[in-house]
């Protein structure tokens, strides 16, 4: 069965792979940008399949997220899946920021990374509750970090956001399991895009990689094949999971 699928945040890096690892699949694919339309553009043009389409929108207004949504379903006819992938990630170490930058990062970040997944999930869901065919199979995922565990101590509101997502994420399963909706989620540790690829590349890309006993770091690839089982052919019963994809480089 083809399912339309809004993956945020697929201009790029991990939602761009998972947005052909699921058009790869037969999917039809709703990319989504955070501003670079011409990035989703050429991310949509590159999938194999047809009856793609992107769409631009800052995850982070509640009314762009709402156009997000009403534009997809519009577009597609509906949304059967949820991938929520866009975020951000911007330093802000507690001894060397300001008072005044340490509140905008926070906010930034928790609107970003919280609040634009949790408009989403319940426009998605409101969305699935309301259609003729009714809620049942369809599928919540999101994409967190093991650094909700592990702790970032450079981007503090980066970590408490993805613990935060993966804690909805269990309490969104426990409220949609009733109504046949999955909700799952997926904790990457570091992935080689072309955001890491400077640390990588730089003196501390030995230590990075040692960090899991395959001595490397996930591809884009990786993450988007778990995601993309999740979000497709993963047994009702993972509802309410977190995965942790981050190569035996944290355990819990």
């Amino acid at each position: 069965m083809t399912l339309s699928i809004l993956v945020t945040g697929a201009s790029r890096g991990i939602g761009a792979a998972i947005a052909h690892e699921l058009a790869g699949r037969g999917h039809r694919i709703a990319v989504h940008s955070g501003r670079d339309a011409s990035a989703a553009a050429a991310v949509r043009r590159d999938l194999p399949g047809s009856g793609h389409v992107d769409v631009v929108g800052d995850v982070g207004d509640p009314e762009a997220c709402r156009s997000i949504v009403d534009g997809v379903v519009q577009n597609l006819g509906g949304i059967d899946v949820l991938v929520n992938n866009a975020g951000i990630f911007e330093a802000h170490p507690i001894a060397t920021t300001s008072y005044e930058d340490w509140q905008q990062a926070w906010r930034r970040t928790l609107d970003v990374n919280l609040m634009g997944p949790a408009n989403l999930a319940w426009l998605v869901a409101r969305h699935l509750l309301d259609r003729p065919a009714g809620p049942d199979g369809g599928r919540l995922v999101s994409v967190g970090s093991r650094g909700a565990y592990r702790g970032e101590p450079v981007t503090p509101a980066y970590g408490a956001s993805k613990a935060a997502l993966h804690a909805m994420t269990q309490s969104l399963a426990v409220a949609l399991a009733p109504h046949g909706i999955l909700a799952a989620a997926v904790a990457p540790g570091f992935v080689e895009t072309d955001m890491g690829r400077t640390v990588l590349d730089g003196p501390d890309g030995d230590a990075v990689r040692a960090q899991s006993p395959f001595n490397r770091v996930a591809t884009p690839e990786d993450i988007a094949q778990t995601v993309a089982w999740l979000a497709t052919d993963a047994p009702i019963w993972v509802s309410g999971t977190v995965v942790d994809a981050n190569g035996a480089s944290y355990l819990r």
